[in-house]
C-alpha cells in the first residue's frame, strides 16, 4: 500500500517551520498514543505514521531528500535517491523523547544533560540562471551570509585564558526538578538552557556565543541540464555547528529565467517561427534559431499556421542522464501590413481569381462555414 505524504500525516504545509512540524507532531502524538487508545489499532496505526513521518521531516538531510525525490529519497529499500537515509536507528521512544522530553523528562525515561554539541543550520541560496546557462552548465560564485565558529575562542565562547563553568543552578545536569504537588517535573535549566555550562567571561569577538557573523565567497559548479525547482546540496557550507558540531549544509534553489525565444517543458524547448503568407502558400528554406545556432528548416508549400516541425536532438540533455530532448518550432502565418495601394490591388487580385473555386483553395474556412450553417439550421 502507498504511503501518505509526510506533509499531510501532520497536516502542515511544505513550507512549515521545524517549531510548526514539531508542535503537528505533539498533537497528533497525544491524540493517537497506544495507552489512550488501548486495543485501537486505527490510531496505532496512526501514530506510527505520524512517528515516520516527523522523523523524516525533522532532520534536515532527509527532509532535502524527501521534497526532492518523495519516499524514494528516504526509504532504503526503494533503491532511490536516497541513498544511505531511511529509518534507521531509534523507535518511537526516541521521536516521543524528543518532542516531550522537555516536559517528562527525555526519552527513554530519566532526563539528562543536553549534548553542548549541535549540528549548524542549513542555509539556502536562491539562485537564477539564463536558459542557456541552466541547459550548458556554469560556474557561478556567491556570497553568503552566515555563521562561522569564532577563531579567538575557537567556538567556546569563553575569553582567551579562561573556560566555561558548570552550571550552579542545575549542578551541569542541564535540567532542574521542580514538584507540583503530588507530580514532579524535570525541565530544562532555565539558567544555562540545558547545556550545563555558563560562560561568565565571554569572548570580546564573539560576546559568548562561540560564533561570529561572516560573509563568505563560494564557488558553485551547477551541472548541465538543470531547471527550475532543482537543489543542489554543498555538504558543510552552512552555519558553524556549536560547541565543535559539525557545519549544516547551503542548497542553491535554482529558478530559470522566462527567455525571450525558447520555452522549456523538461528536456524539449519550444518557440514560435513566423512565416510570409508567400513562404507558407509556395513552400521555402527558412533559417530557425537553437540553442547551437541556427539551422535550415524546410516549409513545404501550403503550410497552415500552428503547424507543428520537430527538430531532433536540439533540445536540453536532462540533468540526470538520457538523451536529449527536441526542438518543437510551432510556425505563425503572418499578416502583411503597411501595404501602399499597388500591393492591396495586387491581393484584390488574387482574392479574385479564387473565387470561382474558393473552397478548393480554402477548404477549412469552407468547411468552417458550412457547419455553421447546418448548425443554425438546425436550431
Amino acid at each position: 500500500m502507498s504511503k501518505r505524504d509526510y506533509y499531510e500525516v501532520l497536516g502542515v504545509s511544505r513550507d512549515a517551520s521545524d517549531r510548526d512540524i514539531k508542535k503537528a507532531y505533539r498533537q497528533a502524538a497525544m491524540k493517537h498514543h497506544p495507552d489512550r487508545n488501548p486495543g485501537d489499532k486505527t490510531s496505532e496505526e496512526k501514530f506510527k505514521e505520524a512517528n515516520e513521518a516527523y522523523e523524516v521531516l525533522s532532520d534536515a538531510q532527509k527532509k532535502a531528500a524527501y521534497d526532492q525525490y518523495g519516499h524514494a529519497g528516504v526509504d532504503p529499500n526503494s533503491g532511490g535517491f536516497g541513498g544511505g537515509g531511511g529509518f534507521q536507528g531509534g523507535g518511537f521512544g526516541d521521536i516521543f523523547g524528543d518532542v516531550f522530553g522537555d516536559i517528562f523528562g527525555g526519552g527513554g525515561g530519566g532526563g539528562g544533560r543536553r549534548s553542548r554539541v549541535q549540528r549548524g543550520a542549513d542555509l539556502r541560496y536562491n539562485m537564477e540562471l539564463d536558459l542557456e546557462e541552466a541547459v550548458r552548465g556554469v560556474e557561478k560564485k556567491i556570497r553568503i551570509p552566515t555563521l562561522v565558529a569564532c577563531k579567538k575562542c575557537s567556538g567556546t565562547g569563553a575569553k582567551e585564558g579562561s573556560k566555561p563553568k558548570q552550571c550552579t543552578t542545575c549542578g551541569g545536569v542541564g535540567q532542574v526538578r521542580m514538584q507540583q504537588g503530588f507530580f514532579s517535573v524535570q525541565q530544562t535549566c532555565p539558567a544555562c538552557h540545558g547545556e550545563g555550562s555558563i560562560v561568565t567571561d565571554p569572548c570580546g569577538d564573539c560576546r559568548g556565543r562561540g560564533r561570529v557573523e561572516e560573509t563568505k565567497t563560494l564557488s558553485v559548479k551547477i551541472p548541465a541540464g538543470v531547471d527550475t525547482g532543482d537543489r543542489i546540496r554543498l555538504s558543510g557550507e552552512g552555519e558553524a555547528g556549536t560547541h565543535g558540531g559539525p557545519a549544516g549544509d547551503l542548497f542553491v534553489q535554482v529558478a530559470v529565467r522566462k527567455h525571450a525565444i525558447f520555452e522549456r517543458d523538461g528536456r524539449n524547448l519550444y518557440c514560435e517561427v513566423p512565416i510570409s503568407f508567400v513562404d507558407a502558400a509556395l513552400g521555402g528554406e527558412l533559417e530557425v534559431p537553437t540553442l547551437d545556432g541556427r539551422v535550415k528548416l524546410k516549409v513545404p508549400e501550403e503550410t497552415q499556421s500552428g503547424k507543428m516541425f520537430r527538430l531532433r536532438g536540439k533540445g536540453v540533455t536532462p540533468v540526470r542522464g538520457g538523451p536529449a530532448g527536441d526542438l518543437l518550432c510551432r510556425v505563425l502565418v503572418e499578416t502583411p501590413v503597411n501595404l501602399n495601394s499597388r500591393q492591396k490591388e495586387l491581393l484584390r487580385e488574387f482574392q479574385s481569381s479564387l473565387d470561382e473555386k474558393y473552397a478548393k483553395h480554402s477548404p477549412k474556412k469552407t468547411s468552417f462555414f458550412d457547419g455553421v450553417k447546418k448548425f443554425f439550421e438546425d436550431i
